[in-house]
């Protein structure tokens, strides 16, 4: 572990600076209010959160889990309140079933090995552990907000915006149970998310077309299968006498 200032690099963190905007001031108030409620009945030792952001400091600071790490990229640890371990998400530098929970903030966006890195997420947490999981939704206006010639090749829309659905169905392949899956950011990113007209918005998109929100916040378990197998059912032998004969049963013949 280490706690040493380091340099930002952009291509560990590549939503950091996006954070401090305006908007993404915003948004990340919106996250957080999400991982504190989802984190609210967590219980444990060890979170860890896994992308080099601070914004989500108070958050995790407010969860019931005593120990809370970042782990960032070689280079990229921000002002996080707590020890930092340096490593990529594709092979974690942790022990398998270690954690209690783990947050993970936009990470596969910006990843070519998602698959890889949920498989490493599953790997750490113990039994029942937690998976926070943030994502932004491509089909929504946020995602098309990607198309607008201002905003191509920025932040957050210069990653690979994945649907909520697929995301669950690999940690469903994984033996993940989705506990939750909560969506916000229903008006276009040009519009902030605490004006009147986007509140009513916001309102009215959770519960009519909640699959149409920029944003999304899963919570999974790890289920582990039980290790004492189910005996198979059998019937009762026949017995074989001397000579390969078969000693012949009762039932059904009137005999004692």
């Amino acid at each position: 572990m280490t706690t040493d200032p380091l340099q930002p690099d952009q291509s560990h963190d590549p939503l950091h600076a996006w954070y401090r905007s305006a908007l993404g001031t915003e948004v990340a108030r919106i996250e957080c209010d999400g991982v504190q409620r989802l984190l609210a009945n967590t219980f444990g030792y060890y979170l860890i959160q896994i992308g080099a952001n601070e914004c989500f400091g108070q958050a995790l600071a407010a969860s019931r889990i005593r120990h809370r790490i970042l782990l960032s990229g070689a280079g990229s640890a921000h002002a996080f309140q707590g020890p930092t371990v340096i490593g990529e998400p594709t092979a974690l530098p942790l022990a398998s079933d270690s954690l209690d929970a783990i947050l993970l903030p936009h990470v596969l966006e910006y990843s070519d090995q998602p698959r890889v890195i949920l498989s490493e997420v599953e790997r750490v947490l113990i039994p029942e552990g937690r998976l926070i999981l943030l994502g932004f939704n491509p089909l929504s206006l946020w995602g098309l907000g990607g198309l607008w010639p201002p905003a191509r090749g920025r932040a957050p829309w210069n990653g690979r915006l994945r649907l909520a659905a697929q995301v669950e169905h690999w940690l469903t392949e994984l033996g993940f149970e989705i506990e939750v899956c909560e969506t916000a950011l229903f008006c276009p990113p040009f519009v902030s998310p605490k004006g009147r007209r986007c509140l009513a918005v916001e309102s009215l998109g959770r519960r009519f077309w909640p699959l149409f929100g920029g944003l999304y916040t899963i919570r999974a378990v790890k289920r582990v299968a039980p290790l004492t197998p189910i005996k198979p059912y059998r019937t009762k032998r026949r017995v074989l006498l001397p000579g390969g004969a078969v000693r012949p049963t009762t039932r059904g013949t009137g005999h004692v």
